[in-house]
């Protein structure tokens, strides 16, 4: 792994939500910390209402983690486009987080510790 990578066990029960969904909520999520950057949640596809989320277009590249696919949430007031993301094939350094998803909280998208 590279060496400013710090995958752990998140403490507690996450969960997260839109405005009028919870999308998912697990006590096996995993936290991935890289270098200075805010801690980021790994949820379980397992705790996640993946019927809420459609496969977008949109991949993106990390050398040290490998391609994320990204994907919209689809909620009864909207479209959340892209505001979420899975390592579906990573790098073996952090293959912890293979198909897990993460969520970008912000605006309607909060991720919490209950």
């Amino acid at each position: 792994m590279a060496d400013h990578i710090r995958i752990r066990h998140a403490a507690g029960t996450w969960v997260v939500r839109t405005q009028d969904a919870v999308l998912g909520e697990s006590s096996s999520a995993l936290e991935l910390q890289e270098g200075d950057s805010p801690a980021v949640i790994y949820f379980p596809r397992a705790d996640v209402a993946m019927a809420l989320l459609d496969r977008s277009d949109k991949v993106t590249h990390c050398p040290h983690k490998g391609d994320a696919t990204h994907f919209t949430i689809v909620t009864p007031s909207g479209k959340l486009e892209n505001a979420a993301w899975s390592y579906e094939a990573t790098i073996e350094a952090v293959s912890q987080i293979e198909g897990h998803i993460a969520f970008y909280d912000q605006g309607d998208l909060t991720v919490e510790n209950l």
